[in-house]
């Protein structure tokens, strides 16, 4: 029966998910935009409506979801064969995509919340899939951090009843009272939350213990991109603000996750880094006032990225379920053609000409040093291109190339729905930024620089390369800066200590505490004057009682003696 729900369900994605996507083309060549409401219940003067907006943005968006889930879903059948609960994982599946376009269509903010909402449930039965302690905590983790952002939005509708409607779409331009920065605040923190930027990043790699596809799914086109497009829905609110320090913190983010996957030796966690180093590039050229570039790089990026994930999970599948890197050298011998996708998913990330994440990347780093900012924001964004190509060529070194390969438990195998899953994904991957730059920019951005400027972005792809490689190629026995400075390296390597500020700092104390009153209060004091003196009263009074039930005739004779003698005296 699961295998022809799969087979349906990702049919019938792949056909939507085309037509989609030229409904989207078609309405940005004529400029349409529809706008639905559907009246679903009046009580008393009281409409309670149903909105739905249709464009381009949400049209093209949506038919991406569709593709990618479509591929998961038929690489899903084989990885969840022998799970006993496969029928549950893809209803699960299908919820997830459902909620995220449920949330792409809404320009009310109270259906926002409903998928909003909906990607923040499912996503934790998801990541709780494999039920063991560490997918508990992670899914925990995962939830909490993305309530933040549900209670942002929850009073971001309470501060919108002051127009008397929940349309966003109507009031872009209305900033007469100071009041809509506060709301802007509260939009920003939901976005933050859903997309991982500081301080909320911890929970994103946490998220890689839910079953590969899901992984897939979350990071390429889904919960992680829902903040990223909600701003860029609300973009027009954000020329009105000063975004230097929120602007700081998402290129922070770029920075610090492409420097903590070069510490990294967990496949999964590596390429989860990956997509929040994308997702800081993502929400930093939002914020320098491009959304048009940013919605561009989120949707080249989705492809290549959910291919990168279902590469990985195929190695993964072979190796025994080993995430480990260390354990995975020559694999290009046993899986030519995943490994083939692997590399140029791998490239397309980079940004090496011609590829998909070439023609996003390439303008966001043209468009940024055109636009007058600050020393530190060029040194970030270059720097950050070039880490992401030296955990691209580490990972690359180690996975395909890499022959200390000293694991046994090994099934090389390519099966052919997994690898046909990885075809349309990888042509995507090589094609993907070409037609969507042709789809999205009718006039091209022509951006004159010198020479150096223009070769810049290039110089340090590929430098980044060479000293990835000379990074992986170094003896570990060797004297190394990383074994001398070993806080530095943990500290560069375990995302800035943001795991601990996000778990264990907050509950420690909070822990300590409790044990300090539970030995004071419950095992101490407070147990015997509290909690047992009623009991000790009761008991004493009982006592007495019982002694003068039992012993009433001896206590009556001694009471009428006593009376008789006090009155002859």
């Amino acid at each position: 029966m699961w295998l022809s729900l799969y087979m349906m369900g990702g049919f019938f994605l792949l056909l939507s998910g085309f037509g989609l996507i030229f409904l989207g083309v078609y309405f940005s060549i004529n400029d349409y935009v529809f706008f639905m409401d559907w009246e679903f219940m009046s009580l008393l003067g009281c409409n309670m409506v149903m909105t739905l907006l249709f464009d381009y943005m949400s049209m093209i968006f949506i038919g991406c979801v569709f593709l990618i889930s479509s591929m998961v879903i038929y690489y899903s059948e084989v990885y969840m064969k022998d799970d006993l609960m496969s029928v549950r994982f893809y209803l699960l599946v299908l919820l997830f995509v459902l909620s995220m376009m449920f949330m792409i269509i809404s320009p009310n903010l109270i259906s926002i919340l409903i998928g909003w909402d909906g990607l923040g449930l499912v996503s934790y039965c998801l990541v709780i899939y494999f039920q063991n302690y560490k997918s508990y905590s992670a899914g925990m983790l995962t939830i909490l951090t993305n309530r933040i952002g549900d209670v942002g939005i929850l009073l971001g509708i309470a501060w919108f009843l002051n127009f008397g409607s929940w349309h966003y779409m109507f009031y872009i331009y209305v900033w007469e009272d100071t009041w809509m920065y506060l709301f802007m605040f509260l939009i920003i923190l939901a976005g933050f939350t859903s997309s991982a930027q500081i301080p909320f990043s911890s929970w994103l790699p946490a998220a890689m213990a839910a079953p590969t596809p899901v992984s897939s799914l979350v990071h390429s086109s889904t919960l992680v991109t829902a903040g990223v497009y909600l701003l860029i829905r609300f973009s027009d609110f954000l020329i009105s603000l000063n975004c230097s320090f929120i602007l700081m913190l998402s290129m922070i983010t770029m920075f610090m996750a492409g420097l903590g996957a070069n510490f990294e030796y967990d496949l999964k966690s590596i390429i989860a880094l990956s997509t929040l180093s994308q997702l800081g590039l993502m929400m930093s050229i939002l914020l320098l006032g491009f959304p048009l570039l940013s919605f561009f790089h989120l949707l080249s990026h989705a492809f290549f990225k959910a291919l990168l994930f279902l590469c990985a999970g195929l190695m993964i599948h072979c190796m025994g379920d080993s995430q480990d890197v260390r354990h995975m050298g020559m694999m290009i011998n046993q899986l030519p053609f995943t490994c083939s996708c692997f590399c140029v998913s791998n490239l397309s990330l980079c940004g090496i000409p011609f590829l998909s994440g070439f023609y996003s990347k390439d303008v966001i780093l043209e468009l940024m040093t055109s636009d007058c900012n600050n020393f530190l924001v060029f040194l970030v964004f270059f720097m950050s291109v070039g880490l992401t190509a030296m955990y691209s060529m580490r990972l690359i070194y180690y996975c395909l190339i890499f022959n200390v390969n000293n694991y046994v438990i090994q099934s090389f195998k390519e099966d052919k729905l997994m690898v046909s899953s990885m075809v349309l994904l990888t042509c995507m991957s090589v094609l993907g930024g070409s037609l969507l730059s042709w789809l999205l920019f009718f006039v091209p951005n022509i951006v004159f620089f010198s020479l150096v400027l223009k070769l810049l972005p290039l110089v340090f792809v590929f430098l980044g390369f060479w000293v990835g490689y000379e990074l992986s190629f170094i003896n570990l026995t060797e004297s190394l800066f990383s074994v001398k400075s070993y806080f530095m390296t943990f500290y560069m390597g375990c995302m800035w200590f943001m795991p601990f500020f996000s778990t264990s700092m907050n509950y420690s104390y909070a822990l300590s505490m409790s044990k300090f009153f539970t030995e004071s209060m419950d095992s101490g004091w407070g147990e015997y004057f509290i909690s047992n003196s009623s009991l000790s009263v009761s008991s004493m009074l009982s006592g007495v009682y019982g002694f003068y039930h039992y012993n009433n005739i001896k206590i009556f004779m001694m009471v009428y003696i006593l009376i008789l003698l006090v009155l002859m005296i």
